[in-house]
């Protein structure tokens, strides 16, 4: 059964903390894996107030009172959930979907804690992307659901302890349509064409991170990149055009060269677009290529100038997607 962790008190958790020995003692199957660096502990305040409402929807929490999966592709950096809350009162952003990592492979307790002690002070701020076990219940399934999971990642890209493949994606599928759950994918961009038409064939919505991997660098007219705008505009998918830093060639602050990868997936589909800041952005081993924050949050403004749109992509669709709770206490999609 996957364990629940939930703590409710700063006190609570911090006894937690010191009885729990630290998460790089789970000792992985290769030795001397990459340490990844900490996030920026002081981003700059961005040029723009977000609206009201706000959802990244593409982050991580990395603690040690959690055990990481031997089976890791590297060792995360201290990324807790109070490093997280600071970095979004810094930014304007009032709401979180936690995405499970592969380091803690199929144990979701350290997102699904972390939206516990979300929610449980400000109720409906959390939604959750959690990994499962071919074998996984529905009673699993169910509690997860009431502590705010609404999808299930297929991670193939850094499966790290993710056991669930592409051959697992029809029962995968089976298990969550009566969830009412979607799949989220991350997979190696080269990998988008032949892929594009198994994800347009799912019975159950579908969720794309980091632009799809499509590297800036190729272009809008790369096969990889229109076969994604193909599903933007026909089929039953969503993209995060989040971890530019992931597709960008150029680079900080402004990561000019994705804007036209950006503009073109928001004008295929603008209702099927959201954003999220990939903190605390894993897989940088060069405290120079970590990104700010404020840098990303105006790198989105550039790309969606227009308020109304700026809106759509953070708050209604984010909103509807995830079930988020509406002002006025009315629920959508949850």
């Amino acid at each position: 059964m996957l364990r629940s962790r939930r703590q409710t008190g700063g006190a609570q958790v911090a006894r937690a903390r010191e009885a729990t020995p630290d998460h790089r003692d789970s000792k992985p199957l290769k030795q001397s894996l990459p340490e990844c660096m900490a996030p920026t502990r002081a981003p700059r305040l961005p040029g723009i107030k977000l609206p009201a409402g706000s959802v990244d929807t593409h982050v991580h929490i990395f603690d040690s009172r959690y055990p990481l999966s031997p089976q890791r592709g590297y060792d995360p950096p201290d990324s807790r959930l109070e490093h997280l809350v600071a970095m979004h009162e810094a930014m304007s952003i009032e709401r979180v979907v936690f995405t499970q990592p592969s380091v803690y492979g199929t144990d979701n307790s350290a997102i699904l804690d972390g939206s516990d002690v979300l929610n449980e002070a400000t109720p409906g701020r959390a939604r959750s992307v959690v990994a499962i076990r071919g074998d996984v219940s529905d009673q699993e399934l169910a509690d997860m659901h009431a502590r705010g999971a609404r999808g299930v990642r297929l991670n193939t890209d850094n499966a790290g302890g993710m056991p669930i493949d592409w051959s697992d994606l029809p029962e995968l599928c089976r298990r969550v349509v009566p969830m009412g759950w979607h799949v989220e994918f991350l997979f190696p961009g080269r990998e988008m064409v032949e892929i594009a038409p198994l994800i347009a064939s799912l019975p159950v919505p579908a969720c794309i991170g980091h632009f799809a991997y499509q590297p800036a660098a190729d272009g809008v007219q790369a096969d990889g990149f229109q076969a994604l705008l193909s599903l933007l505009r026909d089929g039953n998918t969503w993209l995060k055009i989040s971890g530019a830093d992931r597709v960008s060639t150029a680079g900080a602050p402004r990561y000019d060269d994705v804007t036209p990868l950006a503009e073109a997936a928001i004008d295929a589909n603008p209702e099927r677009i959201m954003w999220g800041t990939d903190w605390p952005h894993p897989n940088k081993y060069d405290d120079r290529l970590v990104p700010d924050e404020g840098n990303l949050v105006d790198a989105l403004a550039s790309w969606a100038s227009d308020p109304d749109l700026l809106r759509l992509i953070l708050v209604e669709t984010p909103e509807r997607f995830y079930g988020f709770q509406r002002p006025g206490g009315a629920l959508d999609g949850g």
